[in-house]
């Protein structure tokens, strides 16, 4: 029999590359022994990259989430790993340095073992001090190789990096393979050489499904020497996500390698649950789209998880394309037409940009150029006319050192711009910040949590958090769900089945007297005029609703009747109404 190989559940990433957000705390601990129950998985990635973005976006506290998910796993001794971008650690821009540094802190005591860290440019300036960071913190670094196909991405090149991983401490390396397009035979030949250079190294693969190259990457690195593997489960996988481990563990079991057996009842619980999460309201922000591999990804080599995203923007582009073409007497395009350009200005850009590895943020910014030149060159004014201060940071170094060559025209663009080209560190571009977060904590009053989380979490991300703290995030969140769902429910049905649908289920709240519409009252007792409902808003039997000041001056108090969600309001603040007319419709719980 061949070596043993174990499995990783990419549970956060499932949901990453499908939508926009991950289950709330309540399910991941529901679904957490069932995981565990399964029994295949040494491994479960339980947070990172983005996902306390979304948890704070839907109005929830991500640490709570994390704690709650971790908890299980650690129990039993099944590892917990988080997703870590380097110099941009959970988010989309860069970090300050004692920032990042406490966010080591704050996972390992929340339960999190391993921080995979990377770097959208493999720069090893931002990935060497987070290696020792995490150590500092108490958590093993696995340091990450992103995988792309291109003249300067050879064996040599990563294998070098990969030198001055393990010099700087590191345990483990990942191979990140996020658009999947990772040549398998490539993939053998790296795994193998740096095996060969360091056998204590554990490696891990972690591959997308997108354009259908990952069970015979899977098969190539195992056979030359990986020791972990990244899958899914059902409903999420393949698409755009990850292999499934059943057909992952049948293939390499065949193969001769020794691999873990899968618990099949447990396997349908979690299949069934996550479903659950699925139709519940996740399933509202996941894009069709991403259900579906497409050979189209190998040209352009864009991860399968911003696709939905990208699609969004090139509807938009289409329209203003499409205008300009109608104006000119010329055929408009199909969207199928505009992708195939989208991918065509991509292989374009991206060799001109210097091969960043397509990966979050570069992969947004190579996305984003293209399809402004697509736009500009429709209005005549050519290429990288439209193009912020993100997308020139990544061109001048700002970000870390561009793997391959910036093309001539870009550097005499940026000169008569009168930007520079740098090679400093990234991060002496960010100096430290925690001090001021912890003003913002102490003048607002608030906690600074357990081990310093909440502290961390405003450092992090300090918009969505105070959205988070005031509630706006929550209300927000809870109106774009609502629109989600009457958006599906409105696919089949015209507006006006639509209101009747909505309303059959529902309980009108009417006037019982003519006048104006108040919310509520503030502390002094006099009514307020700046609080209004939201839709998605929950009210108990026999809540008050809102109030009518009558003609003769009385404020009269409107019932929530038999209480329930807010599903639509007709009523603005302080507009005038009947009696007898629909102030709003309440969807009732027990429905």
């Amino acid at each position: 029999m061949k070596k043993k190989i174990q499995f990783s559940l990419v549970y956060r990433d499932m949901w990453q590359s499908s939508g926009k957000y991950q289950p709330r705390k309540d399910q991941l601990a529901c679904i957490a022994p069932v995981i565990i129950e399964m029994g295949c998985f040494s491994r479960v990635e339980t947070n990172g990259g983005a996902f306390e973005q979304v948890n704070l976006l839907a109005g929830e506290n991500p640490n709570d989430a994390v704690r709650a998910f971790c908890k299980p796993f650690n129990e039993v001794g099944i590892k917990t790993h988080m997703l870590d971008r380097g110099l941009n650690a959970l988010r989309m821009y860069p970090v300050p340095s004692d920032v990042r540094r406490l966010m080591y802190k704050v996972k390992h005591a929340q339960g999190v073992d391993i921080t995979r860290i990377f770097c959208g440019l493999n720069d090893v300036r931002n990935i060497v001090p987070s290696i020792k960071w995490a150590k500092e913190g108490g958590m093993i670094p696995q340091a990450t190789l992103c995988i792309t196909n291109s003249p300067v991405h050879t064996v040599e090149y990563y294998t070098a990096i990969a030198d001055k991983f393990v010099e700087a401490g590191a345990p483990e390396i990942c191979l990140k393979d996020m658009a999947g397009i990772g040549q398998p035979a490539f993939l053998g030949k790296l795994t193998k050489a740096i095996k060969e250079r360091h056998p204590e190294v554990i490696i891990e693969y972690h591959g997308h499904s997108g354009p259908g190259l990952s069970m015979a990457s899977i098969l190539e690195v195992c056979n030359n020497g990986a020791d972990i593997i990244d899958t899914a489960i059902e409903p999420l996988s393949w698409g755009k996500v990850h292999p499934d481990i059943i057909s992952v563990q049948s293939m390499l079991k065949n193969e001769g390698f020794d691999v873990p057996e899968i618990n099949m009842n447990a396997y349908m619980k979690a299949r069934s649950l996550t479903q659950g999460f699925i139709d519940e309201w996740l399933g509202y922000f996941i894009n069709p789209a991403n259900k579906h591999m497409s050979s189209l990804l190998l040209g352009c080599g864009l991860p399968g998880g911003m696709m939905g995203s990208m699609m969004a923007d090139l509807g938009g582009i289409q329209r203003s394309i499409n205008s300009i073409l109608k104006g000119k007497g010329e055929a408009e395009l199909s969207i199928d037409d505009m992708l195939v350009k989208l991918f065509d200005e991509v292989a374009y850009v991206w060799p001109r940009v210097g091969f960043p590895p397509l990966v979050t943020p570069f992969s947004q910014y190579v996305k984003n150029i293209s399809l402004m030149n697509l736009l500009t060159l429709a209005q005549g004014k050519g290429r990288f006319v439209m193009m912020d201060d993100s997308m020139w940071g990544m061109i001048l170094g700002k970000s870390g050192r561009i793997p391959g060559t910036i093309d001539p025209v870009l550097v005499a663009l940026a000169e008569k711009q009168g930007r520079k080209f740098v090679d400093a560190d990234p991060q002496s571009y960010y100096p430290d910040a925690l001090d001021s977060f912890k003003e913002e904590m102490k003048k607002n009053n608030w906690d600074f949590g357990q081990d310093d989380e909440e502290l961390f979490e405003l450092a992090m991300h300090p918009e969505q958090y105070r959205d988070y703290k005031s509630g706006a995030a929550k209300k927000r969140f809870l109106s774009d769900l609502q629109k989600a769902k009457d958006a599906k429910l409105g696919t089949s049905l015209t507006p006006q089945q639509l209101t009747e649908f909505k309303h059959a289920k529902a309980d009108a709240i009417v006037a019982h007297v003519k006048g104006q519409i108040y919310w509520e009252f503030n502390g002094d007792g006099e009514c307020a005029a700046s609080v209004e409902p939201y839709i998605g808003q929950e009210y108990k039997e026999g809540d008050n609703f809102c109030y009518i000041q009558a003609p003769w001056g009385e404020f009269v108090s409107v019932k929530a009747d038999l209480g329930g969600k807010l599903v639509e309001i007709n009523a603005k603040q302080g507009s005038k109404v009947q009696k007898g007319q629909v102030i709003a419709y309440i969807e009732r719980n027990h429905e």
